[in-house]
């Protein structure tokens, strides 16, 4: 047993004290009745609905979010965008974080959650959840820098990564290789170029686990993931 604004308020689009005016005014309804009072309890199978429109209640909601350029990862800051800022009112909620960094000029896929678990299975390098990326560099990659990344790169400062996988999808004008790691050290994929003398100009996340960056998604634009794709993270 739960009440009545309790449930509402979790769901992001009303604080309590509002659903305490919407409940007031007969525009909340529990299995087809005008609620009676906000703080009612209700059973986990009662069916709610505000206006006409059934609240579909989630314990937790994953979003994802094509990320552009300028805007970081935090859920607050005084002088800058955030990704929180880009989430549409539709899908905010109490308790909202991205579940991994991009630095600011790094584009693509964030997560964003308010499932404090979830996030840190993700990103754990213990689960070798893979998170891929596409780097436009300045030097062309020789076979000799892939194995390296195979291997394991020591950064500049001694920090050690773990194997990395390294593919050359373009060479030539434009050097764009994909690069997949399980670990989220501080610019790591920029300080992992660099460490083998090459230099990272553009980085764009593609991918996390199995679950590839929706490309009908604008720069800015974000959507809840679904069943299906949530699975997906995992893999």
């Amino acid at each position: 047993m739960e009440r009545l604004d309790k449930i509402i308020s979790s769901q992001g689009q009303y604080s309590r004290s509002e659903v305490k005016k919407l409940v007031k005014s007969g525009r909340v309804t529990v299995d087809g009745e005008a609620a009676k009072s906000a703080d009612m309890k209700l059973e986990a199978s009662a069916a709610i609905a505000i206006d006409g429109k059934e609240l579909i209640c989630k314990k937790h909601i994953y979003i994802m979010l094509n990320k552009p350029k300028g805007v970081i990862s935090a859920t607050e800051d005084r002088t800058q965008k955030t990704v929180l800022d880009l989430v549409p009112p539709e899908l905010r909620r109490r308790g909202l974080f991205p579940a991994g960094r991009l630095d600011g000029d790094t584009t693509g896929f964030v997560l964003i959650t308010d499932d404090g678990d979830f996030a840190h299975k993700i990103l754990s390098p213990k689960n070798h959840i893979m998170k891929t990326y596409h780097a436009t560099l300045r030097d062309e990659l020789t076979d000799a820098d892939i194995e390296k990344f195979k291997e394991g790169l020591t950064l500049g400062d001694g920090t050690e990564c773990m194997e990395a996988h390294v593919r050359v999808i373009e060479s030539g004008e434009r050097n764009v290789a994909e690069i997949k790691i399980c670990e989220g050290k501080y610019h790591q994929v920029k300080r992992m170029f660099a460490s083998i003398g090459n230099k990272v100009l553009e980085l764009r996340r593609v991918k996390m686990g199995e679950l590839e960056l929706d490309e009908s998604l604008a720069e800015g634009e974000s959507r809840e993931i679904t069943e299906d794709e949530f699975e997906r993270l995992l893999r």
